[in-house]
């Protein structure tokens, strides 16, 4: 079961593009890595890691790392959690955006999100890399 990291995050694409298939949104926002999920996730893909990960809601952070694995059947669950997902950051984002952070803030939240992929894929349960 081959496995795809979607993730806007520079810190996650150097860390894993030679172990993995990595989609790196380069100018992607939060939204824009939900969505992209959603897609592979409607072409097959199953989510390995929450959609909404972490404590940092998505007005706060503009990074995110999801992993799928290739399925090759719709996972029904998967579609439930990545599209309740993009409903619940549509509500945070249409209450407060996210602040333009200078780049050191910047770096510490890139360094956040690549924490959270660094333990599941850590992690020998779940070998997912």
């Amino acid at each position: 079961m081959n496995k795809i990291i979607i993730t806007n995050n520079s810190k996650v694409f150097k860390k894993y593009y030679s172990f993995c298939e990595v989609i790196y949104m380069e100018n992607g926002n939060y939204m824009d890595v939900l969505e992209m999920t959603r897609d592979l996730i409607h072409t097959g893909c199953k989510l390995l890691t929450h959609p909404m990960s972490g404590s940092l809601k998505p007005n706060q952070t503009p990074y995110k790392s999801i992993i799928v694995s290739g399925n090759k059947k719709t996972d029904y669950e998967s579609v439930v959690l990545i599209e309740n997902s993009i409903e619940a950051s549509k509500k945070f984002l249409k209450f407060k955006q996210t602040p333009l952070w200078n780049e050191k803030i910047k770096d510490d939240f890139k360094t956040v999100d690549l924490s959270l992929i660094e333990n599941v894929v850590k992690n020998p349960m779940f070998n997912v890399i």
